[in-house]
């Protein structure tokens, strides 16, 4: 390694990369956690259609960071995605401030609930959406590619894995403070106040980032890295009519002394993809580098794509893990509406704040288990707690979670029609906030085992190459959930009367048992996903030991 590279990097660098951190998810979560309120109450759009904007607002803020990784790993860096996103959010909060501040921007207020509220006009809603575009576009660039800068500045392992914990801490934690008080100043103040301290926070996040340049360690593009995983497919493709060999000398490596002790086995996983590796004639320069690059690979590059493939099970399973979660975080909020928030005679709790409870479940719980039951556990076992076993207890927790969503809310309409409201929009239940509760606190300690297991597990199983990308999967994954949330959401208003615009008088619970069954099969094939995968680990690691696998 150079030693402009050794002299960077370190510990010093998480002040600098945490700090940016806080204030973006302070300004990203500010605006994003009351979306459903102020589309609501600002713009008179329909409970339901506001919890549909919103998970497709979620979306997109969840594949954005796959596009930002790739144009990290392939063209800019890390660090230059991650200042250009922070400057595209500044720019997103200017425009939320207008929409706010400018009564031309936005219909004439209405009560919520009533029949005769004006709809936003064609230019207040692209204004509205440009506004919210730009900020998504921002807030998605720049938080996973800020986890990959930092987790590139630390050289153990143990320290990158301790860096993910409390990289998922550091958002929750700033998502609590946003969602608690940026959002009470939106709701009992003003929606432009808020919006404006989300602005502060986005500036002083992007002074911040700017300043620890010179100490950040920056690794520079290599290129596209999904080029390298194409010209595997296509050369194995080429060649699949040559025949394989058991030889090593056969076989392209990247470093000339690796064939010289690599044997050949004649067993193994995707043993098509090896001819991309075989050397025919012309495939090599008399300088033995590679003359017809989509003929001929390295066996490096043959490993990378198949360490991909391996993972796509485990990473697919993680859909439905989150669609449960991105539906009940939306609908709680709108549940929350309809419900007693009062705390006190004078306080009311804002509705958006009621996500809280999962930020502040999460948070305590990720903590709790780094510094207590994790090691707690492998000193009583001897071993530690892995990867995948994280990732599969966080299953069983979100759908014990809906299974309470669906009890609470059984209660809750209960209620409704016991005191005759199912017919009045608007209407508020005699019924108190602190009954979702539970169910939150319940996904929150779901999110603390999967969340930060597979942001892990990705980063250290993907290639070098792929490091960005890597921890995006995570993010590519939520944004993937939003949208069959919203897609599933859709069809069963379609096919159902469980959810109309009065939620008072629709079947939520009926929603969440359908999440529950749903879950548990999720959870059956994560299962067999991750004792495939196990089992492929196992065969590499024996493999490893005796020869590379054919």
């Amino acid at each position: 390694m150079p030693d402009s590279m050794t002299k960077k990097g370190g510990f010093i660098t998480l002040f600098f990369i945490s700090g940016t951190l806080s204030g973006v998810m302070l300004s990203g979560f500010g605006w994003l956690a009351n979306l459903i309120v102020y589309l609501v109450q600002e713009f008179n759009v329909e409970s339901i259609n506001a919890t549909q904007i919103a998970n497709v607002v979620h979306g997109c803020i969840n594949l954005l960071p796959v596009l930002g990784a790739i144009i990290a790993d392939s063209f800019l860096g890390s660090f230059h995605v991650a200042a250009i996103s922070s400057f595209i959010s500044f720019l997103g909060m200017i425009l939320l401030i207008l929409t706010a501040k400018l009564s031309s921007l936005k219909p004439p207020p209405c009560e919520i609930g009533s029949s005769f509220c004006r709809a936003p006009s064609k230019l207040q809603y692209v204004v509205l959406y440009l506004s919210i575009t730009t900020a998504s576009a921002g807030l998605g660039g720049s938080r996973y590619t800020l986890a990959t800068l930092g987790a590139n500045q630390l050289d153990k392992p143990k320290d990158k894995e301790t860096f993910f914990n409390w990289f998922f801490f550091t958002v929750n934690a700033s998502s609590i403070i946003s969602s608690t008080a940026i959002v009470y100043v939106e709701d009992s103040i003003s929606w432009a106040l808020g919006y404006t301290i989300c602005f502060a926070a986005n500036f002083i996040a992007l002074a911040v980032f700017l300043a620890g340049q010179r100490f950040y360690r920056c690794d520079k593009p290599q290129g596209s890295p999904f080029t390298g995983l194409l010209r595997v497919v296509v050369a194995a493709v080429r060649k699949r009519k040559v025949l394989l060999s058991s030889r090593s000398e056969d076989y392209y490596h990247e470093h000339c002394e690796t064939s010289k002790v690599m044997p050949v086995t004649a067993n193994g996983w995707f043993r098509f993809l090896n001819r991309a590796a075989m050397k025919t004639e012309g495939d090599i320069d008399s300088d033995g580098l590679i003359a017809r690059p989509w003929k001929l690979c390295s066996l490096e590059q043959v490993g990378n794509l198949r360490t991909v493939i391996r993972l796509v099970p485990i990473w697919s399973s993680g859909i439905f893990l989150i669609t449960p979660v991105a539906i009940q975080s939306s609908i709680a909020v709108t549940q929350a509406l309809s419900m007693d928030r009062h705390l006190g005679s004078n306080f009311k709790i804002p509705a958006a704040s009621i996500i809280v409870v999962i930020l502040v479940s999460s948070s305590f719980f990720v903590a709790l288990f780094d510094r207590f039951v994790f090691p707690t556990w492998q000193k009583l076992t001897g071993r530690p707690l892995t990867l995948l076993q994280r990732i599969g207890i966080g299953h069983v927790i979100i759908v014990l979670s809906m299974a309470i969503s669906a009890m609470v809310e059984s209660k809750r309409l209960k209620t409704i029609q016991d005191n005759k409201l199912e017919a009045l929009p608007g209407a508020i239940v005699p019924m108190q906030v602190w009954w979702l509760f539970p169910q939150l606190v319940v996904i929150g300690i779901g999110d603390a085992f999967h969340f930060p297991g597979q942001i892990a597990l990705y980063y250290h199983e993907f290639p070098a190459s792929l490091r960005s990308i890597a921890t995006a999967m995570v993010s590519l994954v939520v944004g993937i959930a939003f949208y069959v949330s919203t897609a599933l959401v859709e069809l069963i208003r379609r096919l159902t009367g469980w959810l109309p615009g009065n939620i008072n008088s629709g079947r939520l619970d009926n929603l969440y048992w359908i999440l529950v069954t749903a879950g548990a099969l999720n959870f059956m094939y994560f299962l067999v996903c991750a004792k495939l995968y196990k089992c492929r680990n196992i065969e590499k690691e024996v493999d490893a030991n005796s020869g590379f696998d054919i």
